[in-house]
């Protein structure tokens, strides 16, 4: 269902998204009167105020078959009981307004802690040793598709995108090469653990599908295996305790190195998307492309 018309003239803003929130609830049937920003990165989300409703809004119509994966995936997974986001089942989704894909999801009320890298590892675990049923069919994965959108429209210097252009066809090139031993299976695509959430029950749920595939395990491993080896970002207790969950450590790979560079490139490219919402992002957007242009600088990254 598509409502109003797609505009290019305008870039993808945390305000332009809040006024497809506006006319994607009064088309749903919901009321959008004061919805509130909670995240503003690869999409917007927003947590309504007149139910427990959480809206998602993606950049642009490029973006619709990757919502309509998300919808397949939580239905599938709702179907196997598995512990996973809901999207709201009485609403036809994804709408289309303004040019923007939306979904609407029930909301996860958090409880008193964050998710453990171990819980990561085991939930990772269970979803790769899934099957999927007969009829159900995800995309491979692809580490490129959002890239050369990204290059082309993030409002960035020209000399970064020419940058930008080369380490893709170089990545490219790389990821041609690479060999894995392992089966294809259900991946996450975006396996960190910040898209892990505990409720009020403390339950463990997986959130965030949009980069759902059916793929080599590998491409869940690499975003943790990178976010410890390469930025530090875990202690070594931690990432022992994720990779015991999940019974493997990817930096044991021969192909651990082009994983990490291909997953530094996305995590660079998603960031710079939204260097016009505040200084703060401009800056770690600055950090992340010097430390690109050279392969042996330190990554002193900040967790965004």
């Amino acid at each position: 269902m598509a409502v109003g018309a797609a505009r290019s003239d305008e870039g993808f803003t945390s305000e332009r998204a809040a006024r497809v929130v506006g006319a994607a609830c009064r088309a749903a049937g919901l009321d959008g009167e004061g919805a509130e920003l909670i995240r503003f990165g690869e999409n917007a989300l927003f947590r309504l105020a007149s139910a427990p409703v959480v809206v998602r809004v993606a950049r642009g119509e490029e973006w619709l078959p990757k919502a309509r994966i998300e919808v397949a995936v939580s239905r599938w997974l709702a179907g196997e009981c598995f512990p996973a986001a809901r999207i709201v089942d009485d609403l036809e989704q994804p709408l289309l307004v303004d040019g923007h894909p939306v979904t609407f999801w029930h909301l996860i009320r958090e409880g008193d802690r964050k998710a453990t890298y171990g819980e990561l590892g085991g939930i990772l675990r269970d979803l790769h040793s899934m099957t999927l049923p007969a009829g159900v069919e995800f995309p491979s994965f692809d580490p490129f598709g959002k890239q050369e959108l990204r290059i082309d429209r993030a409002p960035i210097p020209e000399d970064d995108r020419v940058f930008l252009r080369k380490r893709w066809r170089e990545l490219r090139d790389q990821f041609g090469e690479l060999s894995f031993e392992t089966a294809k299976g259900p991946v996450h695509g975006d396996a960190h653990v910040q898209n892990l959430m505990v409720d009020e029950q403390g339950q463990v749920i997986l959130i965030d599908f949009e980069a759902f595939c059916f793929d080599h395990p590998e491409w869940d491993l690499m975003v943790t295996a990178t976010e410890h080896h390469s930025l530090g970002w875990q202690t070594d207790e931690q990432y022992a305790d994720f990779v015991r969950a999940y019974g493997r450590d990817l930096y044991d790979w021969p192909g651990y190195d082009t994983l990490r560079r291909l997953q530094e490139f996305g995590m660079t490219t998603w960031l710079m998307q939204n260097v016009r919402e505040d200084e703060r992002t401009a800056a770690e957007y600055r950090r992340r492309i010097s430390a690109l242009r050279n392969d042996d600088a330190p990554r002193d990254w900040r967790p965004w």
